[in-house]
């Protein structure tokens, strides 16, 4: 089986739907966060995500993100990672320069520690030295996969009565 990363386009729509739809059946939040339609159809999201990589048309509220899907040859989506060409206030205590999740199904099988080795050379592209990557405290896979891929972990901070680490890989 051959995994890659690839933009979201108009093929994965049916790949996409069968993505979300598996979150949504185990009852939790998709992450990334920039993966979510919001009230969106999905050509209207794919455009609006493409929008978000171009400074000149990213929203103000937002910064310049790519976003990415691990795919296997037969394009089923594993998962998705979104990466923050800079940082603003809240991304820089708390979001980081990378999100990232995979599909329930397919956890534990070492699958967002591929993709997040898989997205440091893209970050390394857009000029990214040092990257900052957050986690829930409570979350040890997503604290170990961030560790496995060089990960320093600086120090915790407090959201909403949440614990964030925040670990940088350079």
């Amino acid at each position: 089986m051959t995994l890659e990363l690839i933009r979201a386009s108009e093929e994965l729509e049916e790949q996409y739907n069968d993505f979300i739809f598996e979150w949504e059946a185990y009852g939790e939040d998709i992450i990334p966060y920039a993966v979510r339609l919001l009230d969106k159809d999905y050509k209207s999201w794919l455009e609006y995500t493409y929008s978000i990589e171009n400074k000149e048309t990213c929203p103000r509220h937002l910064v310049p993100a790519h976003t990415y899907f691990l795919v296997c040859n037969n394009k089923r989506i594993f998962g998705a990672i979104n990466i923050r060409h800079c940082l603003n206030e809240y991304l820089f205590q708390f979001g980081g320069h990378i999100g990232y999740g995979i599909r329930p199904s397919e956890r534990g099988k070492g699958y967002a520690s591929l993709m997040l080795g898989m997205a440091l050379p893209i970050a390394k592209k857009l000029e990214i030295d040092e990257v900052l990557v957050t986690c829930d405290k409570n979350n040890t896979a997503s604290a170990k996969t961030i560790i496995k891929n060089g990960g320093i972990l600086e120090n915790e901070v407090t959201e909403e009565e949440e614990i964030v680490q925040r670990y940088w890989i350079r």
